[in-house]
């Protein structure tokens, strides 16, 4: 098992750098080269970079993953393309995404785009809280021990 993290704009990379550190577990952060970071990582976490186009991010993932990885991300058509390689999918404010919640958020988020095409505007993702964070804390835990 290792944990893959679609990293551009995710907000939790230090909770599960410092949750997989003391279990040994390798994480794979996926990022365009457009969010380059020299940064130092501990040693069980590797920056992949890929072109900064249109969801090659996305491919790299699912070219990584396989059956018993945990992905963390909040693009839902990713999750959609990971969950039926034996994936747990985790979004950044403390949910799994499943086979039983993933149509109603691609539904919506095909909605949300009609609207925008039209002209329209739609409500951007509220800001990540304390309490989202300790929910994907808790989530994360539950997962890695499965």
């Amino acid at each position: 098992m290792k944990v893959i993290i679609d990293a551009d704009a995710c907000p939790v990379k230090d909770i599960v750098t410092k949750e997989t550190r003391e279990k040994n577990i390798d994480v794979v952060l996926v990022s365009s080269l457009s969010h380059f970071s020299s940064r130092e990582l501990d040693s069980h976490v590797k920056a992949v970079y890929v072109d900064a186009g249109p969801d090659a991010a996305d491919y790299k993932i699912v070219q990584l993953a396989e059956a018993g990885d945990i992905i963390v991300t909040q693009d839902y058509g990713l999750a959609s393309l990971l969950l039926p390689k034996g994936c747990t999918v985790l979004h950044h404010t403390g949910f799994e995404y499943n086979k039983m919640n993933m149509d109603h958020m691609l539904e919506t988020r095909h909605m949300s785009s009609v609207i925008r095409r039209g002209g329209g505007r739609t409500k951007g993702p509220k800001a990540l809280s304390q309490d989202d964070k300790q929910k994907f804390t808790d989530l994360f835990i539950d997962a890695l021990n499965k």
